[in-house]
C-alpha cells in the first residue's frame, strides 16, 4: 500500500461541497470515515467497507464503472432524486440528508457485512458456508464438520504449509507429541469428499512440511 494508505469505515466519494458539509458535522457521525482525496488510488488501496456516492461527482464516467465493479464493498447512494444509477447500490439516501438515518443506515449495513464475512469465507472457487455448514462451488456442495470447517480455515488463512504438530494444537488442542491419525485421518476424508464431489483433488496439498490449501 501506498505511504498514505488508511483503514476506516466508509470511504467517501463525495463533492467538495459534500466534504465541507461532513466535516461539519462529523462529531455526529457514529461510524469512522476517510474523505477521498483520490479516488482511484483509494479504491484500488484504501481498507474500507462501505462506499459512500454522491450524485454530484457521478460525471465521471470510469469511476462510475470502476463502482459498477466493485461487487466486495458496500454501496450507499446519496441523491438529489430517485436516479441512482446502476450500482447495484445497497442503501440508498435522497437529499437533504439526515444524520440519523445515515448513521443508522451505516450502522446496520457495517452489521450485515460483518455477519456474511463472519459466515461465509471464499476459499479459491469455494465458499465455505459456516453457518449451513457447507463447502460450495457453483451449483455443488457437500456437507463439512465444524472440525472440517476450522482445518479448511486454518490450511486456507496460514502463509506456507501447516505442520501436523500445529493443526493437531491449533484444532484438538492436542501434545505435538500425541501420538494419533487424527489429522491424517481427518483430511483424506475430507479430501475424499472433495474429489468425489467435486472431481478435486488439488485443494488440500501435502508436503514434508505439512499441508497447505
Amino acid at each position: 500500500m501506498h505511504s498514505n494508505s488508511f483503514s476506516t469505515d466508509v470511504l467517501f466519494l463525495t463533492s467538495i461541497k459534500f466534504n465541507n458539509s461532513i466535516n461539519e458535522l462529523k462529531d455526529n457521525l457514529s461510524f469512522k470515515f476517510t474523505l477521498s482525496k483520490d479516488f482511484f488510488q483509494d479504491l484500488k488501496e484504501g481498507e474500507f467497507e462501505i462506499i459512500l456516492i454522491d450524485d454530484e461527482i457521478f460525471k465521471d464516467k470510469k469511476l462510475l464503472n470502476d463502482l459498477k465493479n466493485l461487487k466486495h464493498k458496500g454501496k450507499v447512494g446519496i441523491f438529489s432524486n430517485n436516479n441512482s444509477k446502476d450500482l447495484s447500490l445497497d442503501e440508498i439516501l435522497l437529499k437533504p440528508i439526515n444524520i440519523n438515518d445515515l448513521n443508522n443506515k451505516i450502522k446496520n449495513l457495517l452489521a450485515t457485512r460483518k455477519y456474511s464475512e463472519n459466515s461465509s469465507l471464499k476459499v479459491k472457487d469455494y465458499i465455505l458456508d459456516k453457518n449451513e455448514k457447507k463447502f460450495k462451488k457453483k451449483d455443488k456442495f457437500i456437507n463439512v464438520t465444524e472440525k472440517e470447517i476450522q482445518l479448511i480455515e486454518l490450511l486456507f488463512f496460514e502463509k506456507s504449509s501447516v505442520s501436523r504438530a500445529k493443526i493437531l494444537e491449533t484444532i484438538w488442542h492436542y501434545s505435538s507429541e500425541a501420538d494419533t491419525h487424527t489429522v491424517e485421518t481427518h483430511i483424506y476424508r475430507l479430501r475424499k469428499k472433495i474429489l468425489e464431489k467435486f472431481q478435486d483433488e488439488n485443494l488440500i496439498i501435502n508436503s514434508k512440511e505439512g499441508y497447505t490449501i
